[in-house]
């Protein structure tokens, strides 16, 4: 009995983890949500192969937890091939974020659309908050520190 409750738990477990939709995003969509978002909003450029992308997002997650109460959102935008839409990047569905799929191949229609000097390098973030007009792209793996850091400049809190 009590290994039949175990197998069900699992199952379970694996249904809620595996739960999560990666909705497949042109770069248009992606601009539209950059443009109408109300509230402060981290766009993180990644892959599940880019082992720095995928090392940093927790520090993300831990951060979009810490600063719930100002309204800051987190979106994953995987950079992922076709072929790894949607298994490969759903196995990355334990993040808590949204995950989107950016459906698009040519790097040099849609980098500037995000930030004219993007050369399409990931990891890469996008800061925006268009209340008080601040955006900011990296293209880089960032620290614990430095996320710290430009969540307090997104919501304005810098010394």
């Amino acid at each position: 009995m009590l290994r039949i409750l175990i197998i069900i738990c699992l199952g379970l477990l694996t249904i809620a983890v595996a739960g999560q939709e990666v909705k497949k995003i042109k770069i248009t969509d992606l601009e539209k949500t950059i443009k109408e978002s109300k509230t402060p909003l981290i766009v993180n450029f990644w892959a599940t192969f880019c082992k720095p992308c995928v090392e940093e997002i927790p520090y993300f997650q831990e951060a979009i937890k810490k600063y719930k109460k100002d309204s800051v959102r987190l979106l994953l935008v995987s950079l992922d091939l076709q072929d790894f839409y949607p298994v490969k990047i759903k196995s990355f569905a334990k993040f808590t974020a949204p995950i989107l799929w950016l459906d698009e191949y040519n790097a040099d229609y849609f980098c500037p659309k995000v930030d004219s000097a993007w050369s399409g390098a990931i990891p890469a973030s996008l800061f925006v908050n268009n209340r008080t007009g601040y955006r900011k792209f990296f293209e880089e793996q960032l620290s614990k520190e430095k996320l710290e850091k430009e969540i307090m400049a997104i919501l304005g809190k810098t010394d």
